[in-house]
């Protein structure tokens, strides 16, 4: 097998892409793999804080990361940062059905994000 140099990496077009059915929203979405600074930023975007003040924050997990994943034909990303709040308030089964395939895609499976959140368990009800 041939080693690759610079150009050819670089230009290699390698983020895959797939069309998910979505019932649900009455449709079809394409959806692209991430690039390795968008994938680092989402897991960042998992915790909040530093050091002892290091904290999950998983609000929004799939609108997050389908907000990143999801692409016009053109290639480019049809939701912006500012689109995660009402996309999280989306169906959950929608969500989910376009959530898993990026992650196929992106080879975060569910254990990888179980990685990410750790030994996460939610916060009791106040007053217990």
């Amino acid at each position: 097998m041939a080693l690759l140099g610079r150009d050819t990496i670089l230009s290699a077009p390698d983020l895959p892409r797939e069309t998910v059915p979505v019932p649900e929203w009455g449709g079809e979405v394409l959806v692209r793999g991430l690039t390795g600074a968008e994938r680092d930023a989402f897991e960042e975007s998992c915790y909040t804080g530093r050091g002892k003040d290091r904290r999950e924050n998983f609000a929004n997990l799939r609108a997050r990361l389908v907000a990143l994943a999801i692409i016009g034909e053109d290639g480019t990303r049809v939701f912006a940062e500012a689109d995660v709040k009402a996309l999280g308030g989306k169906s959950a089964a929608g969500l989910d059905r376009v959530f898993a395939v990026i992650q196929r895609l992106n080879g975060l499976r569910e254990r990888d994000v179980e990685d990410l959140a750790g030994n996460f368990e939610p916060s009791p009800p106040a007053g217990t």
